[in-house]
């Protein structure tokens, strides 16, 4: 991977003030404004005179939008990140604004019913036109106007609760206090620079909820109250987030049932593959009914385990409980393997299985990435890199990496698409830029930012997410990169985990922080090893999630209580519960309020394409093999969302997908 101080294309500026958002919001809205006037009072709507003008300003306007709202997670100046939320805010309330102007819709539609012109067109632009017709009558331009103005009130308080969840879940970060005999199990670097505070002439550890600290803890410490009491302080947090999830879920159902459907799963399902609740609920009970003996098993041994720390301890078995699951799920695999996730870490420092996974995406999408220096970012962490065409002098386009926590930063793992790519009329590409943001442990002064071969699995998926948006090439910057069905957006990151499990790729992204030394032949075997080991307890969690997100948003009143039915169908669901602690795990399932409602189904759904795409050609052809390589490329990410996710899919594997590989990749 080569360097530069010199960036290629425009450079999307983060260097803005609360002001200057404001000004380019307030820029855009005139001029959304200006043009649909213009486009309603024109005599003979045609493509170029309607269509074209309209998705252009969205081509350039998108670009403003994406950035400032990016902000609102990656700012270190609050009152940037309040400006990038009220941005949000301002272009949701203008969508829905301009979702309901039918002067503009009858021109559009009679472009639609203009079947010698519709014929005349591109696939891409004839895909277009139909996707308008679809959004503009799935925004309730068909309903009367009393019915649409209810709707129109109803999405402007859904996006404020949804506004409001988020806001709360960034702002959060529960605390507890430990003594280091407390902390006992844990690796001398945890506690590396780890702040503490002295109680009652007691020097206890500062723990925090945020990712490095949490996870950890709840995999490495012996104590049982230690695991419970930071379960409980993560699973208690934003607690008005239950009364704001469960306003949303009623008001999405009046917005289903005021459009003429059944429930919002249903209203929510019709464009995506599923296409109904009823496939997605026998996709996911068939799965269900195939994992629970071997959950059950694999809850068996872990219990086992835990009876016999109880038993040493001369303690009663209490239950087996949430914050016991990664405890002794590691303390499995420490005994079965002989393998210690702290030896583990010591060969994958960042840096290196950064380059390792660069040097893979570049060599099967034929790509060369450089390093920028000293690039303008938003904080001093921040990488940013340029892609380019590997035997080709053509710039593909920019991203950034965001990998460490800090305060008031999007708290989980996430891709942003910040421009996508589009033409422009003179045939010209405006470059797609994305960023990833995560929050894994920063490096010491003792070591290097050290990554578990699950945060390996974690960044090969994102980076998955990240080249799906920069290798995208379409007309249209509504079609661009990940702007594909959301049932299918996972897909090509969910196939990248793979190549985590393969022994040469693991030997060529390890190199141990003190010796440079790649990871030993037996070690990568125990690693690979542990893949399906409690796949049943895994694959039920997953299965949880998606069958409640189903369940409350296909209740036809909308009346549930979301905590208590969260908590009950996760015991009886995942096999485990949370004991009598009062908490409310829902607060964070922040899946339910940034748009993928009714849709985390999708995980478990995409998964089955990607193992089939796996196996039928990585797997047989090689995976290094050039020439699949950019048949994935070509087929799975150029086309973005321009054209049916299915066909893209048929097109790559030669035939129909089917669940095969997936379930074997399962362990069923």
């Amino acid at each position: 991977m080569a360097s530069t101080s010199v960036t290629k294309g425009s450079v999307v500026n983060f260097n803005l003030s609360p002001e200057d958002i404001e000004k380019m919001v307030e820029k855009m809205i005139h001029e959304e404004h200006a043009l649909y006037n213009k486009v309603a009072s024109v005599e003979n709507p045609t493509f170029s005179n309607v269509i074209v003008p309209l998705n252009k300003l969205y081509n350039s306007n998108e670009v403003g939008f994406l950035s400032s709202c990016f902000l609102r997670h990656v700012s270190t100046n609050k009152d940037v990140r309040n400006a990038g939320e009220k941005a949000r805010k301002l272009w949701s309330e203008l969508e829905i604004e301009f979702s309901s102007r039918e002067n503009v819709y009858q021109a559009v539609l009679k472009v639609y019913n203009n079947k010698e012109e519709m014929d005349a067109l591109t696939q891409e632009d004839k895909r277009l036109v139909e996707t308008m017709i679809l959004n503009y009558r799935r925004f309730g331009l068909m309903l009367p106007q009393e019915k649409r103005e209810q709707l129109h009130k109803l999405k402007g308080h859904l996006f404020d609760l949804e506004i409001a969840f988020s806001r709360n879940l960034n702002n959060s970060n529960g605390v507890a206090l430990f003594t280091r005999e407390e902390l006992d199990g844990m690796p001398d670097d945890y506690f590396d620079e780890r702040n503490t505070e002295v109680v009652d002439g007691v020097t206890k550890y500062v723990v925090t909820t945020k990712y490095p600290d949490y996870y950890p803890l709840l995999r490495h410490a012996k104590l049982e109250n230690t695991r419970k009491t930071l379960f409980v302080v993560n699973n208690t947090r934003c607690p008005d987030n239950i009364r704001l999830l469960q306003d949303a879920v009623r008001i999405r159902q009046e917005k289903a049932k005021l459009m003429g459907y059944k429930t919002h799963s249903e209203f929510v399902l019709e464009p995506l593959m599923a296409k109904t609740p009823l496939t997605v609920l026998k996709m996911e009970n068939d799965l269900r009914n195939k994992l629970v003996r071997i959950g059950i098993d694999n809850l068996s041994e872990l219990e086992a385990l835990k009876k016999a720390d109880m038993e040493r301890a001369g303690k009663s078995y209490n239950g087996f409980f949430q914050w016991d699951m990664s405890y002794y799920m590691n303390l499995a695999n420490e005994q079965k393997h002989d393998l210690s996730e702290n030896d583990i870490k010591k060969y994958f420092p960042l840096a290196n299985v950064l380059r390792g996974i660069f040097d893979i995406y570049q060599n099967m999408l034929s790509l060369k990435i450089v390093k920028i220096e000293n690039p303008p970012v938003w904080h001093p962490s921040v990488e940013m890199f340029e892609v380019w065409e590997a035997n080709e002098d053509k710039f593909v386009g920019h991203f950034y990496l965001d990998l460490y926590p800090r305060e008031g930063k999007y708290n989980r793992v996430g891709v942003s698409r910040i421009r996508p790519g589009y033409e422009h009329e003179d045939g010209t590409r405006e470059y797609p830029v994305t960023a990833m943001m995560a929050n894994f442990a920063k490096c010491t002064s003792k070591m290097p930012a050290l990554l578990t071969h699950n945060n390996v699995v974690t960044l090969m998926h994102e980076l998955g997410h990240v080249f799906h948006n920069l290798c995208a090439v379409t007309k249209w910057a509504c079609f661009h990169g990940t702007r594909v069905e959301r049932d299918f957006v996972e897909t090509p990151s969910k196939m990248l985990e793979n190549w985590a499990w393969e022994p040469q790729v693991l030997s060529k992204l390890s190199a141990h922080y003190k010796t440079g030394e790649p990871i030993p032949d037996s070690m990568i075997k125990k690693i690979i090893a542990t893949k399906n080991d409690n796949a049943g307890l895994t694959n039920l969690l997953r299965v949880f999630r998606g069958l409640y997100d189903l369940s409350i948003h296909s209740i036809s009143n909308g009346n549930v209580d979301v905590n208590d039915h969260y908590n009950s169908l996760e015991r009886d669901i995942t096999l485990v519960g949370s004991g009598n602690t009062g908490t409310f795990g829902v607060a964070t399932f922040s899946h339910l309020m940034s748009r993928y409602d009714s849709k985390y189904y999708g995980y478990l759904w995409s998964q089955s394409f990607s193992a089939d795409m796996f196996a039928t050609r990585f797997q047989k052809e090689g995976i290094n093999n050039k020439k699949t390589g950019m048949d994935y490329r070509n087929e799975i990410l150029r086309p973005g969302g321009s054209r049916d996710a299915m066909e893209s899919l048929e097109i790559f594997l030669g035939r129909k997908p089917n669940n095969d590989a997936f379930l074997k990749s399962i362990g069923l």
